[in-house]
């Protein structure tokens, strides 16, 4: 992803203001390093990400958390903080999933715009106002509004979202529905979503989840079917005025960046089948698009942990906030091997016996016995990339004094 010289979206013409000034990102960089810096993490990651104390082994993904996009985004906040430090300063919902991080966005005084922890309305911003768009971006509407109010914009959103929008616009302008793999609330999928339709009409969109909810759009594309029963089945999952009978005929395929590649691939495979044995293998073209838009970092963070997960280990952690939807997929490869436990940081491990940690299936929290096994252990830790460092350390501080290993032992070794 290129790096922006100016943040600044002006609702009118007028001198850009760049964030990103030496002096200005000097001071940025001091007070993000202060929240969530963590020097034994950051040694592990120099070294061989092996770390050992007594019978405590401890095996550290090769890629873990912040990535590029997560740190700027998190820089911008702060630096507009700074800059503006005489405006009311507002963000669209949360700048990344991680409520450690929210946290610190909450207290340096900027309040949100969206979402459960709404703080302010739009309708009350004025153009004397700044606006931090989140890492996920906005949709288009939401955008427009915020625009009309006059307010300053600083966009954290991360390149390779926008690489996405540029693949739905493309579909639209050429009267194609975007098919987009990723979660129905999520606010990247709905800011996506929010582009796949032209500003004169054109192009619909249709979101799926998962393998199943593909095979039953493959189906519709095949032979077609109960028009309504499937609308019913997608209901909120489409855009105004989609008609699976006129509307699957034309389709792309694109995808929330931070989906499982094997999953999107599978969906794309599975979806260019059915346009062939509708179509003919001579015309599929015509009838389907698909372009690669995983995210770099999110692949890079799957690929190390299945390295990982090849070597012997006892348990994974896994750490981030729940709603982090890459760090769910982390969960679901690990749970695939070993016993795992999705954490959001070390007050979660509560002793030797009992963890509370997120169950990515009933999307609850809950409490397991047993976790961790007497004797010689091997973790396994990986972390999304919405996780800071420091809560990485925190985790693994709280593992070694479970076995009585302090953490200036712990530091000592690492």
């Amino acid at each position: 992803m290129s790096e922006k010289t100016t943040s600044i979206i002006p609702p009118k013409p007028e001198p850009r203001i760049n964030l990103r000034r030496p002096d200005i990102m000097e001071a940025v960089q001091a007070q993000v390093e202060g929240h969530y810096r963590s020097e034994i993490v950051d040694r592990l990651r120099a070294g061989d990400s092996r770390l050992q104390v007594g019978d405590v082994a401890i095996r550290l993904a090769k890629e873990f958390g912040f990535c590029y996009g997560v740190e700027r985004a998190i820089d911008l906040a702060y630096a507009a903080r700074r800059v503006f430090a005489g405006s009311s300063l507002y963000i669209l919902g949360e700048i990344i999933h991680n409520p450690e991080v929210n946290h610190q966005i909450q207290a340096l005084g900027i309040q949100n715009l969206a979402g459960p922890s709404r703080e302010a309305d739009i309708d009350r911003l004025s153009e004397d106002d700044v606006v931090i768009l989140p890492a996920f971006g906005a949709e288009r509407e939401m955008l427009e509004k915020i625009r009309a109010k006059g307010c300053r914009i600083v966009d954290t959103t991360c390149g390779d979202v926008m690489s996405v929008w540029k693949r739905v616009q493309q579909n639209a302008r050429e009267t194609v529905t975007s098919i987009i793999h990723g979660k129905v609330a999520h606010e990247e999928t709905r800011a996506t979503a929010s582009r796949a339709i032209s500003e004169d009409g054109r192009g619909h969109y249709l979101i799926v989840r998962d393998l199943p909810e593909a095979d039953i759009v493959c189906g519709y594309i095949r032979s077609g079917g109960d028009r309504e029963k499937f609308l019913e089945r997608f209901r909120g999952a489409y855009s105004p005025g989609f008609d699976p009978d006129r509307d699957l005929d034309v389709v792309g395929v694109a995808n929330q960046t931070t989906m499982m590649r094997g999953e999107t691939e599978e969906i794309q495979d599975r979806i260019r089948r059915a346009i062939t044995e509708r179509w003919g293998e001579a015309n599929v073209t015509a009838h389907f698009r698909f372009f690669d838009t995983i995210c770099g970092a999110t692949q890079a963070r799957q690929d190390a942990l299945g390295r990982m997960l090849a070597e012997p280990m006892d348990l994974l952690l896994v750490i981030g906030g729940y709603n982090s939807s890459n760090t769910t997929h982390l969960a679901e490869m690990g749970e695939a091997r070993l016993p795992t436990f999705f954490i959001k940081n070390g007050e979660k491990i509560l002793s030797s016996d009992r963890i509370l940690h997120f169950d990515i299936h009933r999307h609850v929290e809950r409490e397991t016995a047993g976790w961790l096994p007497n004797g010689p252990v091997t973790i396994g830790v990986t972390a999304g990339a919405s996780c800071p460092n420091n809560l990485i350390e925190e985790v693994l501080i709280r593992v070694f004094e479970l076995r009585g290993i302090s953490r200036s032992e712990m530091a000592a070794a690492s």
